[in-house]
């Protein structure tokens, strides 16, 4: 129940995200994050350093640590399962999905003619 506490606080998946491909450093990372306020940046890496999820490297940089690793790849089938939906919310994919409303009208219409 915690680690859905802590990974259900805005921005927390959102930043585990982001340092997915390698460590940033706390403006890099904020600019990632559609430049999130500073101050809600440093109480989410406090929250995560403290969670073990991320560390901070010598050079200030912040990087996943085996559990944030592990996390996100937790996250991998979240991640397909959003793109497929994403395609499925696309107008042009919506447009294909109306060519059942087309074979009910040619129904009703061979309906209308036989009866």
């Amino acid at each position: 129940m915690a680690a859905l506490d802590l990974f259900g606080r805005r921005w927390s998946l959102r930043i585990l995200w982001e340092l997915r491909t390698g460590p940033l450093g706390f403006r890099p990372l904020q600019k990632q994050c559609d430049d999130m306020s500073s101050s809600v940046m440093r109480q989410r890496l406090t929250e995560l350093l403290d969670a073990q999820v991320v560390h901070q490297l010598p050079d200030s940089r912040y990087a996943l640590t085996p559990l944030g690793q592990e996390a996100y790849q937790a996250l991998r089938p979240l991640v397909r399962w959003a793109d497929r939906w994403a395609a499925a919310m696309d107008p042009q994919g919506a447009d294909r999905t109306d060519d059942p409303p087309p074979p009910t009208e040619k129904t009703s219409k061979p309906g209308s003619t036989g009866g």
